[in-house]
């Protein structure tokens, strides 16, 4: 029977997306911590591999769809509509095939506003950052400034204090990359520190809009128990890309926000894309939502999240068309090396129940559409908003969604798979 339900334990419980991830379930600790963040990627990853079978199980192998291209676009649209209907939160898909280029979306931008969803609408993209990070390395990997056996403290020496004394020469940048290297996520103690009564709704949310630091993140790394041996276990970890941001910062001489723009964004046409230091957006935004129910006061507008939390982690925002560019520009070879592509989506887990097919700051699933095929991507998961996309490797057929409001009282968010798994039909 599960321990009773209190903020620590509701946020790391609640998966939004239908599917409950292995080994999630724990009781209490003492003393209570905030959400484990580090739980949502792997409830994400296990719903998306949830998805695909479902596909799988339903389509045939890959042929010329029945229906007409207007036919899909209807039957996506209600997807969307179906993903918002009685929820008040904002949707947003794309899904490009060479037979169907569709846009769309439902609900609302924000909490207590009238202004309806749009395509091109921007949201926080979460944990899709982590290619993009991914990608600055493996640049600095092909121009010979490190190799993937780079020890991080020879890049990063203020790191030092964070690696145990045995481990020093041995934590890479390939395992930070693929989350292997032991770091433990530092997220949780970090935003425990900040919180007087750790089974506060309000305080969490009020917390989330606080600014952290570089030292922040140093500290509360420091503060954490090493995970495992560097290169022996697999373990899901901001920290590691938050280290990563630090390295190119430290290894160029410029902001993480700026090898961002130069190198990933402008090159890939991505003009909706940034990566913001300060909480608030303007112009056109689907601002994060989460639903606690009786557990707090019920619904909350995360408009004043601030990205410093999640920093190289999870800073993005972005939009569904903006991400399909990135996808497609760096699985075509715009950004990388074809060879460092095809390395960046080799698995370097295995094993792991529910991340079995992770590279280097991308995962692969079971294509559902082409048997032995796969598609390439990456999930995000913001405390007000969830995020996916997912590519074949030549990137003719991807599909993207993002949308608002997570529920943490398990009983009035929704779904991400409503709209997911029609979309995964739709590439087929």
């Amino acid at each position: 029977m599960r321990a009773p339900l209190t903020l620590a334990t509701t946020v790391a419980l609640a998966l939004p997306l239908g599917a409950a991830a292995a080994g999630t379930a724990q009781a209490d600790p003492e003393p209570p911590t905030p959400p484990a963040a580090t739980d949502e990627p792997r409830s994400i990853a296990r719903a998306v591999a949830d998805a695909a079978r479902t596909v799988a199980e339903q389509a045939s192998p890959r042929a010329p769809a029945a229906t007409g291209q207007g036919a899909r676009g209807d039957a996506l649209d209600a997807a969307l509509a179906a993903t918002a209907d009685g929820v008040p939160v904002g949707v947003t898909g794309t899904v490009e095939t060479p037979e169907l280029r569709w846009h769309g979306a439902d609900g609302r931008r924000e909490l207590d506003r009238r202004a309806p969803a749009r395509p091109y609408d921007r949201f926080r993209v979460a944990s899709i950052t982590k290619p993009m990070v991914a990608t600055l390395v493996l640049q600095e990997v092909e121009r010979g400034t490190w190799t993937l056996d780079t020890p991080v403290v020879d890049v990063l020496p203020r790191i030092a204090d964070v690696v145990p004394d045995e481990y020093e020469d041995r934590v890479t940048l390939e395992q930070l990359l693929s989350h292997r290297s032991g770091l433990p996520d530092h997220v949780v103690p970090m935003i425990a520190s900040r919180m007087a009564d750790p089974n506060d709704f309000d305080e969490f949310f009020d917390v989330l809009g606080e600014e952290y630091t570089t030292d922040d993140h140093v500290a509360a790394m420091g503060a954490s128990e090493w995970a495992f041996e560097p290169g022996t276990d697999f373990s899901y970890s901001n920290a590691g890309y938050v280290v990563l941001g630090m390295a190119l910062e430290e290894a160029t001489g410029r902001d993480l926000d700026t090898l961002l723009e130069h190198r990933v964004f402008l090159p890939a046409g991505m003009w909706r894309t940034d990566l913001p230091d300060d909480p608030g957006e303007h112009g056109p935004f689907l601002q994060g939502a989460a639903h606690t129910g009786d557990l707090g006061s019920g619904w909350y507008s995360l408009t004043g999240f601030d990205p410093s939390l999640f920093d190289a982690a999870g800073a993005v925002t972005s939009t569904t068309g903006d991400l399909q560019k990135f996808t497609e520009a760096l699985l075509t070879g715009d950004l990388l090396d074809p060879e460092t592509v095809a390395d960046m989506g080799t698995p370097r887990t295995t094993g792991d129940p529910v991340f079995p097919e992770y590279g280097l700051g991308l995962y692969r699933i079971p294509d559902p559409c082409e048997p032995g095929a796969y598609l390439y991507g990456h999930d995000g998961a913001a405390f007000g908003t969830l995020s996916m996309t997912l590519a074949s490797p030549d990137a003719e057929r991807q599909l993207t969604v993002g949308l608002t409001g997570r529920d943490y009282a398990g009983a009035e968010g929704p779904d991400i798979n409503t709209a997911l798994v029609p979309m995964l039909e739709a590439t087929c």
